[in-house]
């Protein structure tokens, strides 16, 4: 049920920006939008949607900020791949996108899908004027100095600090980098329905930093092959991550309490919730 619900959702919002970016010129950053957001697992965007489908509420009017969502964080890979950020040359298995054309029209593509994503959260079909205006003021929030934006600029911080960071220090960046975004995703659907977020925020809390102690996991123990970029780096640079904190088996034990925490806040919904149970099991056992 879980992989269905995953790909009939990934299956959507491509079509969605299908309809979106077609109806723009097709110039170079546009092209270079589409790139960006083609592929991936779309997990946030089926947080969206399966969060939204808990509180009654269809895709017709979920599929705007399930769009919305994977447009930000389309815009924080690119941002993320430019060299003076990660310098990555890969990603999903392609080039970045400043590796395709260049540096500017990179930088050019991720200011256009981060004001898309606003387009569209506050499109007319999410829901009424006040439902738009919650939408539009958590992701700001979740997406800037207050979430992601800061996460990142703590991480590239921590690469010039005299000291690694602790883990209570790495649990608050990666709260932000990873963690602001999946909260936003999994709490849409109640704020589209006005109804209470806190299951779901509580769900989603124990998810996202369960999602980070996975990639960290996966930054040992996969390839770049399978992972469809490249790996190894927080290792090779002397990062401290979960894993060179806790050694392996630890994080991976820490992920599944996480798991199970994440799913345990979700009683309220009862057999409702089992797709999302499924989605938070899925993090800590996915290959890439």
């Amino acid at each position: 049920m879980f992989r269905d619900r995953l790909t009939d959702a990934a299956t959507a919002v491509q079509a969605q920006f299908d309809n979106v970016l077609g109806a723009l010129d097709p110039l170079p950053v546009v092209h270079a939008m589409a790139h960006a957001t083609n592929g991936g697992k779309r997990l946030r965007g089926f947080m969206v949607m399966e969060s939204a489908r808990l509180h009654g509420i269809g895709s017709t009017q979920s599929i705007w900020p399930a769009t919305a969502i994977e447009a930000l964080h389309a815009y924080s890979l690119v941002h993320d791949d430019l060299p003076c950020m990660d310098d990555d040359d890969l990603r999903r298995g392609e080039p970045t996108v400043h590796v395709k054309w260049d540096e500017a029209t990179a930088v050019l593509a991720g200011d256009a899908l981060q004001t898309l994503a606003f387009e569209l959260v506050s499109h007319p079909e999410t829901g009424n004027a006040e439902v738009r205006a919650d939408l539009a003021l958590s992701l700001a929030r979740a997406s800037g100095a207050q979430g992601m934006v800061l996460g990142q600029a703590l991480d590239i911080a921590a690469e010039t600090a005299d000291a690694p960071l602790t883990l209570n220090e790495i649990t608050a960046l990666q709260r932000g980098k990873t963690g602001a975004l999946i909260e936003w995703s999994a709490t849409a659907g109640a704020r589209i329905a006005q109804a209470d977020i806190t299951p779901l925020q509580t769900y989603a809390r124990a998810l996202g930093l369960a999602f980070q102690i996975a990639d960290d996991i996966l930054d040992v123990t996969s390839d770049a092959e399978t992972m469809g970029k490249a790996t190894g780096k927080d290792d090779a640079a002397g990062k401290a991550t979960f894993v060179s904190l806790l050694g392996l088996d630890e994080a991976k034990r820490r992920a599944d309490h996480l798991v199970t925490e994440a799913c345990d806040a979700l009683h309220v919904y009862q057999a409702d919730a089992d797709v999302l149970r499924d989605a938070a099991r899925f993090v800590v056992s996915r290959k890439s």
